[in-house]
């Protein structure tokens, strides 16, 4: 493979992430995030939940502490029969609170279809998927909803902070990588309101254009095949092909807890790696109909990931592997110095030591070299992938340990809630 087709499509990917985003940002000015203010439609949250255990009280806790008018509010759980004791921790968290329901399905579905049938249970105008694994900050719902502020607007979502950023170098390392995805990555998506992937951790849509969508969502497959992974994504992609405009705000905060050892850490890189692919794959048809720069970082984005494993294996078998690592630790020392000088503006619990961020030099290649060829090879998986473990036998809800970590607490100083 010519070794200049692949670095120029480095630089393409780098230059529209890194430096497009921000002179589109400017350019726009005021447009770039417009706001209306004292919006309070009805708003229903939906969690779906598959052997999360203890922690969806701690969710369920941060939903009943946000800062919305409760009768406007509904809580909905929906239980993908979960082979653990959530179901009864859900039920606890339920109790005295008669804007929370707990549904449970009678078998396993997946994501997608949990939340497609908790907005079949409530009349709510907006609905906001929020992640079992997360704690939402008390201002996130109103930031969330102050965003619709026309009929095109079918989605908005809100940033995921990491509720651990000190448990270890890895964490600290997804700390900057988060950063790096939120403030700079979708600056281009953003600028034309076509934000190609929104996180089912923190993301509001719009009821009616979810019941519109709901046949494509509901019949998803690979090669016949359910799959449960990156519907997220899947459903981004699905609202802006329809036609709506989808936006990603950084002021709606929800936290969650990244992983903190490799083997956690690259189960998760390999289902995102399998949800790219497959969404790549998927949009092909109809991307070129994006605005151009997003369609250009949208191909441009899938062309690397196929091509830069090949330039890997071509760089170890001719022994330059580390020439290549050199380049990347170059790269990340100037994304690290970037974040030192911009970070001071994140909440302290969210700044890290910029140096953390270099070990993104070996995590890098093994990403491309590894994941991006399995990831090839298994997009029929039809799993939950992360939270397919073994679960400890069910606990009656009677049995459950009632005594929840506590309510997340007031907006500022924003410490995280973990």
């Amino acid at each position: 493979m010519d070794d200049f087709f692949v670095y120029l499509l480095v630089l393409l990917v780098f230059t529209n992430r890194y430096v497009a985003g921000h002179f589109l940002k400017r350019l726009t000015g005021a447009r770039f995030d417009e706001k209306r203010e004292g919006y309070e439609p009805t708003v229903a949250t939906i969690t779906p939940l598959f052997n999360e255990g203890e922690h969806i009280v701690r969710t369920v806790e941060s939903l009943l502490a946000l800062d919305y008018p409760k009768d406007k509010l509904e809580i909905i759980v929906v239980d993908d029969c979960s082979t653990d004791d959530s179901y009864a921790w859900a039920l606890k968290a339920a109790q005295g609170h008669p804007n929370v329901k707990v549904l449970r399905n009678p078998a396993n579905v997946g994501k997608r279809k949990a939340i497609n049938r908790g907005h079949r249970e409530t009349k709510a105008e907006i609905i906001v998927s929020v992640d079992s694994d997360v704690v939402v900050d008390r201002g996130a719902l109103r930031a969330l909803v102050a965003r619709f502020t026309k009929p095109e607007i079918a989605a908005v979502g809100g940033r995921v902070m990491v509720a651990n950023p000190d448990d270890n170098w890895l964490t600290r390392m997804q700390t900057v990588k988060f950063y790096f995805a939120q403030e700079w990555l979708k600056l281009v998506e953003r600028a034309f309101k076509s934000v190609m992937c929104l996180s089912g951790c923190l993301t509001a849509y719009r009821r009616e254009v979810l019941e519109e969508l709901q046949p494509v969502l509901e019949g998803r497959n690979v090669r016949g095949i359910p799959i449960k992974y990156g519907e997220d994504r899947f459903l981004t992609r699905q609202i802006v092909k329809a036609g709506y405009q989808t936006l990603f705000i950084t002021d709606a905060w929800c936290f969650t807890v990244s992983p903190n050892t490799l083997s956690k850490y690259f189960s998760q890189q390999i289902r995102w790696r399998r949800s790219n692919l497959v969404d790549w794959f998927g949009g092909l048809k109809h991307a070129w109909r994006l605005p151009a720069p997003v369609a250009l970082n949208y191909f441009s984005l899938f062309a690397l990931m196929l091509c830069y494993p090949v330039l890997i294996i071509e760089k170890v078998l001719n022994g330059y592997f580390v020439d290549l690592m050199v380049i990347h630790a170059g790269v990340l020392a100037l994304l690290a110095a970037i974040y030192y000088a911009a970070a001071s503006s994140m909440p302290a619990s969210q700044r890290v030591g910029p140096l953390a961020f270099l070990s993104m030099a070996f995590l890098m290649p093994v990403s491309y070299l590894v994941f991006t060829p399995l990831g090839l090879f298994t997009l029929d998986s039809g799993s939950w992938e992360t939270r397919s473990k073994p679960a400890p036998t069910p606990v009656p809800p009677a049995e459950v340990d009632p005594s929840p970590a506590g309510r997340v607490g007031e907006r500022e100083p924003l410490e995280r809630a973990s």
